[in-house]
């Protein structure tokens, strides 16, 4: 049976890991979900984000992004996020 709270503590600051930039999809941006945004550096920065979009504005770190951050590649992270939200 899978654990009913997350395992990790609440993220109020972000850990620049970069799921949230690659995993969801944002509509806003074109971006598929599982693809990595477009505007995402490689030390996992926003390139845009001063002008990034309101939904990426809006977006705060919460239990997810510390489940995710630990794991040592982007793409680990992209498959935990979706694994989250039933979404792999």
């Amino acid at each position: 049976m899978a654990e009913p709270f997350p395992s990790t503590f609440w993220q109020r600051d972000c850990t620049l890991c970069g799921a949230c930039c690659a995993a969801p999809d944002i509509a806003a941006l074109n971006k598929p979900l599982g693809v990595p945004c477009q505007h995402l550096d490689r030390g996992c920065r926003c390139a845009i984000y001063e002008n990034r979009p309101k939904v990426c504005r809006n977006y705060t770190p919460d239990w997810v992004c510390g489940e995710v951050a630990p794991l040592p590649t982007l793409e680990a992270r992209v498959r935990r996020f979706l694994e989250i939200y039933d979404l792999a």
